[in-house]
């Protein structure tokens, strides 16, 4: 379980670096300022940085993590000098952020820096993207990957979704247009949560309806819906501070290679209820419903915010579930009703990550590099290779 926000260390160090922690504590990603293109601006100008901060978004599923690290500005003008210290008074803050989104190795510490979409930093509408890997061989380093954020077309035609993609064997954005809605009512998804990797497609959720899908490597994506289990369904959550309260009890995640729903009640004895889809996707199976409130203790006086709220379902076992209850975070094993776990953190979340052995030895793919397996990459000459490279660079 990753800590959801990246530190940055005043380091002259060439990589990324990984603090483990056993969950339900949080690992760290320690990132060297120098490697995050940090903001460089005049110290005698009024613009200054007032925030510039990594946030891990998601996973690929197989190790990579996709970072976004968001720059908040503001104007201070200098207003008095005391020999060499400068006093600065805020006059204003530039809401419209700038974006700088990196692809990382959390084990080798490897960073790729992912180029503008459209040519500027100022993409902090593009929020919820998720990153999917491709192997030719099973178990084995990826190939190559795509990132990729999914938004329904509010400027062209109505009933349509656009998606960008970036993909790393060509090392550019694309926007494709006019992908038909899978949805099935006018309603619009509210996808405020990690996107999720499984079975060769990303997965979009909206926890108060279901959750899209879509293939990002596809020349024709196709989209697909799922609405959530009978019974779980809510109307609309349309303030963020009630989408937030939210997704405390509901979540939406992928364990055993599959894709789980679960949610926890606000009321006593706080059922916490765990779903798995069907191989077909054609529904829901509830596998779990455990009375919290006997499992935890003291849970008779739980109530109000100290009420458990849903952290993530463990990625290698589906049997356990990670949550929170104040500033103590526990672990809990639904088929047994039993703790298995508890640490005191004020941490919040963890984001799921699951590191398989070959991954620290492993690079992340690029535009103009290839697994020896790649059948796409063996029909190339070396000087088409070449060529492809030194484009890039010229780029």
């Amino acid at each position: 379980m990753m800590h959801p926000l990246a530190r940055l260390a005043e380091s002259t160090a060439p990589r990324a670096s990984l603090r483990f922690a056993e969950p339900p504590c949080l690992s760290h990603l320690i990132i060297p300022a120098h490697l995050a293109d940090p903001p460089s601006r005049d110290p005698r100008g009024e613009d200054v940085t007032i925030i510039y901060g990594g946030v891990l978004k998601t996973s690929s599923g197989d190790g990579l993590l996709l970072l976004a690290f968001m720059d908040i500005s503001g104007t201070a003008p200098i207003v008095a000098t005391h020999g060499g210290t400068q006093e600065r008074k805020l006059t204003g803050v530039d809401l419209d952020v700038d974006m700088r989104r990196f692809v990382c190795n959390p084990l080798s510490g490897q960073m790729f820096r992912l180029p503008d979409i459209d040519g500027t930093k100022k993409t902090a509408r593009f929020s919820e993207m998720g990153i999917l890997t491709q192997s030719e061989r099973p178990d084995r380093p990826p190939d190559r990957y795509a990132v990729a954020v999914l938004s329904e077309d509010r400027d062209g035609q109505e009933g349509r979704f656009v998606m960008r993609r970036f993909l790393s064997q060509t090392g550019e954005w694309e926007k494709l247009v006019g992908l038909p809605s899978p949805l099935p009512l006018a309603r619009r998804m509210n996808i405020d949560r990690e996107v999720l990797a499984l079975a060769g497609r990303l997965w979009w959720v909206d926890v108060s309806w279901g959750v899209v899908s879509s293939d990002p490597f596809s020349d024709q994506p196709d989209l697909r819906f799922i609405e959530l289990p009978t019974g779980s369904v809510t109307e609309p959550v349309e303030g963020w501070e009630d989408q937030r309260v939210q997704s405390r009890y509901r979540h939406m995640g992928v364990s055993e290679g599959r894709l789980r729903y679960a949610e926890v009640s606000r009321e006593k004895p706080f059922m916490l209820s765990s779903f798995a889809l069907d191989d077909d996707d054609s529904g829901w199976t509830l596998e779990h419903r455990v009375a919290l409130s006997r499992v935890f203790p003291h849970g008779d006086h739980l109530s109000g915010e100290d009420t458990p709220q849903i952290g993530a379902v463990d990625p290698l076992n589906a049997s356990v579930m990670h949550l929170t209850v104040a500033k103590q975070a526990f672990s809990v094993d639904m088929d047994r009703g039993k703790m298995l776990a508890c640490s005191v953190r004020g941490e919040g979340t963890g984001l799921p990550c699951v590191l398989p052995p070959w991954l620290g030895s492993s690079r992340i793919p690029s535009a103009g590099t290839f697994s020896s397996t790649n059948t796409d990459a063996k029909s190339k000459t070396l000087s088409d290779v070449l060529v492809r490279v030194d484009r890039d660079k010229k780029n």
